[in-house]
């Protein structure tokens, strides 16, 4: 794979990915950076702690459901938190842990086939990059005499995203049915909140899910292939 991402691949799209998510050392991988993030447990209860130490049978049982098509994806736990600054508050989703797992799996094996596609000054939720280097860039930007500064943003960009467009853009690239009916599954995974199954989510990509800032950077950043995408449709509000 990684001399594929070198050379390239034929027509440009990838056919067989599905191997490379359920192999036992990225499965692997992928709990243990689930396990160091220490994030909450979802609707099932399942903390990190319980999944370190079941290291070895959670591994398996993934492995066994996602290679004979019986894994299955369950609804995130929603929950509320205030925005810094404001008293609004934004949704926050929580997986449980095996979907955490998978979901960094997959973004383990598919993100360096998307890290090609985005444009060269996107800082946000990529490898090797963050706010340090962003700023770093804006004071080389000043010094060579940029002095205009646009702060913009998309409200509730990551809830409205429209999947169907974003699996177009994903489909450009991956041709691996059964991947992209996971990541779809994934889309469709829906919502708990206060202990009860609260709605299907039919647009955007939970916030709080492993997958989601990369998603999100595929349907903002990919460079378009012949398909237009309008980020600033009905479905967004721009706020300045």
């Amino acid at each position: 794979m990684l001399e594929a991402l070198t050379k390239g691949v034929r027509g440009g799209k990838w056919y067989s990915l599905m191997d490379k998510v359920w192999d036992t050392s990225h499965l692997t991988l992928g709990a243990w950076a689930v396990i160091r993030n220490e994030g909450a447990p979802g609707v099932d209860h399942r903390s990190c702690e319980q999944l370190e130490r079941e290291l070895s049978s959670e591994v398996d049982l993934l492995q066994r459901q996602l290679r004979d098509g019986t894994y299955r994806p369950q609804p995130v736990r929603r929950t509320w938190i205030e925005k810094p600054g404001q008293t609004e508050q934004r949704p926050l989703g929580i997986p449980v842990v095996r979907d955490r797992v998978v979901q960094a799996t997959i973004r383990m094996v598919i993100e360096p086939i998307f890290e090609s596609e985005f444009v060269e000054h996107s800082y946000g939720f990529r490898p090797g990059r963050g706010a340090l280097p962003a700023l770093e860039r804006v004071e080389g930007l000043l010094k060579e005499g940029q002095t205009w500064v646009v702060d913009a943003d998309i409200k509730g960009y990551f809830d409205n995203i429209p999947q169907d467009r974003l699996m177009v853009l994903i489909r450009q690239r991956i041709t691996d049915g059964k991947l992209l009916a996971l990541i779809e599954a994934f889309l469709n995974q829906g919502v708990m909140e206060s202990g009860r199954y609260w709605q299907p989510t039919g647009k955007g990509t939970p916030q709080g899910a492993v997958l989601s800032p990369l998603l999100a950077n595929i349907y903002s950043l990919c460079r378009n292939r012949g398909i237009r995408l309008n980020l600033f449709s009905e479905r967004f509000t721009s706020a300045a």
